[in-house]
């Protein structure tokens, strides 16, 4: 089955990047864990919460790659001289992705009480206008060539 993509149309000029943005998100969005919310703190502010129960902080690392905050945790457990006769907790090793749009800077991560708060802002972004010169070739001037000669080049012997 072919799929009908909304950035089709010859108007929308260099949009296949967000095409395909679309797609990475629509295949991370079907994993559950770690849970998280994201919460808007003002009006160009967001956080991002991730739980991250039994984490310390330094089996956990926030970065951004590509446009892309990238949350992973690793947790080295040895669990040998322990018997579990119920494990509900999850301990096992994520990585945890969202796409940035263009311009939203990390402002910092903070651990408190098993969650990890990534704070996010967006800069106010200031109108741009561009006025691009219309050329016509009928103004041209026509080039001119010229060739040099010797003034005696015909009369060597």
């Amino acid at each position: 089955m072919t799929r009908v993509s909304v950035f089709s149309s010859p108007l929308l000029l260099g949009f296949d990047h967000i095409e395909r943005v679309l797609d990475r998100v629509n295949k991370s969005a079907t994993e559950g864990y770690p849970p998280y919310n994201i919460e808007q703190l003002g009006e160009h502010r967001l956080r991002i919460t991730v739980a991250v129960a039994g984490f310390a902080e330094e089996d956990l690392s926030v970065n951004v790659e590509d446009n892309q905050l990238v949350i992973r945790g690793k947790r080295d457990e040895d669990n040998s001289h322990r018997v579990f006769l119920h494990r509900g907790i999850a301990a096992r090793q994520f990585t945890r992705s969202f796409v940035l749009a263009e311009g939203i800077e990390v402002r910092g991560a903070e651990i408190v009480n098993g969650l990890l708060h990534v704070d996010l802002e967006r800069p106010v972004p200031q109108p741009k206008v561009t006025q691009i010169e219309i050329k016509s070739a009928a103004k041209k001037k026509p080039q001119t060539r010229t060739i040099d000669i010797e003034p005696d080049a015909g009369t060597r012997s």
